[in-house]
This record gives structure tokens, sequence and C-alpha cells, in this order.
């Protein structure tokens, strides 16, 4: 069974919506407040770079249940110019915007699975997974 939401990403108050947004479902999907926390930020952090690096794009939430198993994924989507050097984003502490270089390699350490499809042109989706242990 899979049940999903969304928020555009257009303005800086769409992040936090699609914040919000994550929280509920990570609540609703029996995630406690340590988790519900780390899917916060992986959202926040998904969201910023599409609002810094494409304008506008799309935060997917869904709530999972697979083999007995429950979750949440994050699915980030933009048409933006695409990310030109992964290996420089995968990076910690690397930055195009002055921030705290956290953002991708943050992103992947919080969640249990992280996937990244990149076109230079075409855009950027980024799938990110928690489990409920």
């Amino acid at each position: 069974m899979e049940y999903w939401s969304s928020v555009d990403i257009y303005t800086e108050w769409d992040i936090v919506a699609a914040r919000q947004l994550g929280r509920n479902e990570a609540k609703k999907s029996g995630f406690g407040t340590v988790d519900q926390a780390r899917i916060t930020t992986a959202i926040s952090e998904l969201a910023r770079n599409i609002y810094l690096y494409a304008g506008k794009g799309k935060i997917e939430i869904k709530r999972l249940s697979e083999d007995g198993l429950n979750g949440i994924t994050i699915i980030a989507s933009d048409e933006g110019p695409g990310i030109p050097d992964m290996r420089n984003v995968m990076t910690d502490g690397f930055s195009t915007s002055g921030g705290l270089g956290a953002g991708m390699p943050g992103v992947k350490r919080l969640m249990d699975e992280f996937k990244v499809e990149t076109e230079l042109g075409v855009g950027t989706i980024i799938t990110a997974t928690k489990w409920l242990r």
C-alpha cells in the first residue's frame, strides 16, 4: 500500500510547507521524534536545493508498506540545469551556495536509501527512503 502527497517548490515558504508535510507523514507512519527530525531535515535540504539551483520543482512524499515494513520515501524532482559534478556535490563541506555544505551527503546519511538521477539541461530526481525499524 502506498499513500502519497506533494508540494510544489517555488518559494521559500514552499520549503516550510514541504517540511511540515514530511513531519506529518513521518508521524502518521509511526516514526519517533528523532526520525521525524531526520526526515524533515532531509526534505528541507532537498527542497532548498530545488529552490536555489532549479528555481522550481516538487517534493513528493510516499508512505510505504512493504513486506511488513513501513517507511517513507521522498522524491525531489526538478527540471533545472542538472548537477554537473556529482563527486563534488557528494563531498562533505562542498557548497556552491555559501552554505555549510552538509546538503546531499547529509541527506544520504539521514536516510536509509539514497539515489540521484541527473542529466545536464534536463533536471534532477533524488529519491531517499527511511524505513521504520
